[in-house]
């Protein structure tokens, strides 16, 4: 029996002269040609140094399983108290994957588990054969494979709302339902959150609450909610269910709303202003996912009071319901739409016309004529007032604009000669057609 006992490095010297004091003692007979031999031979004494070893731990006590949920996995207790976030992005592997009994790291040939007992009339003995240098390298590359894959790189205009984020990010069009395809149709991600209900045996119940929106760009859109455990589920649900509830809006010359107009639900507050072309879109993210799905490439919305997403969609929804074609405008009040633009001259033009056009002895004193007026319900929006910046009270503001006097309006100036002779000319260049702006022209 083996025993370990502690003791000093003293005590340890004095053990090991007392034994070669009992040995020369025994061997007093030999010749003394032999004890001095002998005596040169010996080792000097060194101290035996104890090492506490524990072959055992959990790495080889659990299977693979249990380890990988250790490193992956987050306790309830964390969960609630917002841990666990990135867990996601570590995927256990198999790493038995790509490994054989038999053959390791040291290349040992085993007979009969990796090579057989006897070949030919040999027997086989076990060797090491040279280290496998392409061993490691294979491993590295079949681990690598089972979870790094390139991600496709999306441009910074699909890349959603706020980074990696779901909402604002298309996530494609609906599942065909029987022989109708949703071609041309595309989806964008305007909500996702994850919601809890208390329930009596399960305690607090978690799930995914997703709301999308989904169109052809050619007026035709509507938005569905979905609620699963997981987010995919839950993303496939309202998708399918928001090409279940479509709508078809009319647009005005394919880029706009026809008039301005004012909707709300809920506390959400919504004023949506009509824009010409190449405006472009100038509102709440959520709206702007909408417009782009609709078709609507110019607007203007002001959002107002709460800006929860499901009550500011909605309210922009109802509002597109309820506008009214040019058109409809001219038969409900009996007269003619006309529309007067500056880079018109204020030419009119007349857009819609009534089956019966009313007289002007048929007005009332205070009927009110004005086409954004009537659109808006005799609602006016309150805008603030801009005051001037801070700078123009100081004495350098006035002295800055006394430099710059003979300068003022030179841009206008020069983008009307633009626009009406093709080039910027002066005032003498009817009189001496030499006198042209740029560099003067070479003689021959």
């Amino acid at each position: 029996m083996l025993r370990l006992a502690v003791c000093s490095s003293e005590t340890l010297l004095r053990s090991f002269s007392a034994l070669n004091i009992a040995r020369g003692a025994s061997t007093a007979a030999v010749n003394n040609s032999f004890t001095n031999s002998k005596k040169q031979s010996l080792l000097p004494v060194s101290v035996p140094t104890l090492h506490n070893f524990r072959g055992t731990s959990f790495f080889n006590k659990l299977p693979a399983e249990q380890i990988w949920k250790g490193v992956i996995s987050v306790s309830n207790a964390g969960k609630k108290r917002g841990r666990g976030k990135g867990s996601g992005r570590i995927t256990p592997k198999d790493l038995n994957k790509g490994q054989v009994i038999g053959f390791g790291k040291a290349n040992i040939v085993w007979p009969g588990l990796s090579a057989p007992i006897i070949r030919g009339r040999e027997l086989v003995q076990q060797q090491q054969l040279p280290e496998d240098k392409e061993r490691e390298a294979k491993l590295k590359k079949i681990r690598d494979e089972m979870v790094n894959f390139k991600r496709l790189k999306l441009s910074p205009l699909e890349r959603g709302w706020s980074g990696s984020k779901m909402p604002g990010r298309s996530i494609g069009a609906p599942d065909p339902i029987e022989d109708d395809h949703f071609e041309g149709f595309d989806t964008k991600c305007l909500e996702l959150k994850t919601v809890v209900n208390m329930k009596g045996n399960l305690g607090r119940k978690r799930r995914v609450s997703a709301m999308v929106v989904t169109g052809n760009g050619n007026g035709l859109a509507g938005f569905g909610f979905g609620k699963a455990v997981d987010i995919k589920t839950a993303l496939r649900q309202a998708k399918n269910r928001s090409g279940q509830k479509l709508m078809y809006f009319e647009l005005c010359n394919n880029h706009t709303v026809f008039h301005d107009f004012y909707c709300a639900f809920g506390a959400s507050k919504m004023f949506v202003e009509r824009k010409p072309e190449g405006y472009g879109l100038k509102c709440h993210r959520a709206i702007r996912s909408v417009c782009e799905v609709l078709g609507i490439k110019d607007l203007r919305a002001k959002c107002e009071g709460s800006t929860n997403v499901q009550h500011v969609v909605k309210a922009f929804f109802i509002g597109l319901l309820q506008q009214q074609s040019h058109q409809q405008i001219a038969e409900a009040k009996g007269l003619h739409v006309v529309e007067i633009r500056p880079e018109n001259g204020n030419f009119p033009k007349i857009v819609a016309s009534p089956t019966v056009c009313r007289t002007e002895a048929e007005l009332e004193s205070n009927e009110i004529l004005d086409y954004t007026q009537f659109c808006m319900d005799g609602k006016i929006q309150l805008k603030r007032k801009k005051f001037p910046p801070f700078y123009t009270k100081f004495r350098s503001w006035e002295i800055y604009l006394k430099k710059r006097e003979y300068l003022r309006n030179q841009d206008k100036v020069r983008l009307r000669l633009l626009s009406e002779t093709g080039e910027v000319r002066s005032f003498l260049t009817e009189k001496h057609p030499e006198c042209k702006m740029g560099p003067a022209p070479k003689e021959e």
